[in-house]
């Protein structure tokens, strides 16, 4: 059996280091996660006799796209603040791994393969929220994060728009519907926000970014904003069944994890600690996903 010698070994190596680096300059993890949202957003929205798969296929790799440009485009527009911060000090433009120029290239061929295959393949209107999507993330939310919390507002609109996009791709307009899933994930992102914000306010602040709000402190004048958002989410989570967009099943799933997210922020306003926080954010992680699968199980089933 033949084996690899020293050479094709270590260029084996340097394209594994390499399409590592990539993975993380898209933020793979969270291009997944909304796309997830997307396609959560379209299946919802579809109700064909037939599925559109052509239409699906097309949102999810045109959607992804979108957002790994994205992403690496606030990878690029930050990378001296990225320098500064231990949780992103490892990403591959502070290392070098890839030179700005060849970020640069290859965030602008992504950027335009994701709005090409949009527009090709879904409609005009999931293309243009894909556009103004990127364009808010990258040219509004990243520069505004050393400005204030209100970076965190402006943020949290192309955070909530791929089940928009979704929708619209399977629709082709904006509806009420539409608008109340898009109105969950914005709502959702204050905690989301917020808690990651406290739990990493020493790296953050390093670069200067300013996303707690109550003047930036970990008080509990934030924990209770923390609390009150996450509230809003009980009501919020019922209106698909009220509407008749899911059914009661998935309004008892969303209320059930509305009140054991709540619950999560009553610790943060009793002892404003970081443990408290951490506990908030894990639990932001969880609930979207879970109240989302759970309305798209009400839905087909």
């Amino acid at each position: 059996m033949r084996t690899l010698d020293l050479t094709e070994a270590s260029f084996f190596q340097g394209l594994l280091i390499r399409a590592k680096a990539y993975y993380e300059l898209i933020k793979f993890r969270l291009s997944a996660l909304v796309t997830f949202s997307a396609v959560f957003g379209f299946i919802l929205g579809d109700s064909g006799f037939l599925f559109s798969w052509g239409n699906f296929m097309a949102l999810m790799i045109g959607g992804f796209l979108i957002s790994g440009a994205s992403g690496a485009a606030n990878e690029i527009l930050e990378i001296e603040y990225d320098k500064l911060m231990k949780r992103t000090e490892n990403r591959p433009l502070p290392l070098g791994i890839i030179s700005i120029q060849e970020a640069q290239w290859f965030t602008i061929i992504v950027a335009i393969l994701g709005v090409s295959i949009l527009w090709l393949f879904t409609n005009p209107l999931t293309t243009g929220l894909g556009i103004l999507s990127m364009i808010l993330y990258v040219f509004a939310y990243t520069p505004l994060k050393r400005v204030g919390p209100v970076a965190v507002f402006v943020g949290a609109i192309p955070g909530a728009m791929p089940p928009l996009l979704g929708w619209t791709a399977a629709t082709g307009q904006i509806t009420y519907e539409a608008l109340i899933i898009f109105g969950i994930q914005f709502i959702w992102q204050f905690p989301h926000f917020w808690a990651i914000a406290w739990v990493s306010d020493e790296d953050y602040k390093k670069a200067g970014f300013k996303l707690l709000p109550s003047g930036g402190k970990k008080d509990l004048n934030t924990a209770i904003q923390i609390m009150i958002y996450t509230l809003f989410l009980l009501p919020l989570g019922l209106l698909p069944s009220y509407f008749g967009l899911t059914g009661l099943n998935s309004g008892i799933v969303a209320t059930i994890c509305g009140v054991l997210f709540l619950a999560q922020t009553f610790s943060l306003m009793r002892d404003c600690s970081r443990k408290s926080a951490l506990k908030i954010m894990f639990g932001s992680f969880l609930y979207l996903p879970i109240v989302q699968i759970a309305y798209l199980l009400d839905k087909v089933a």
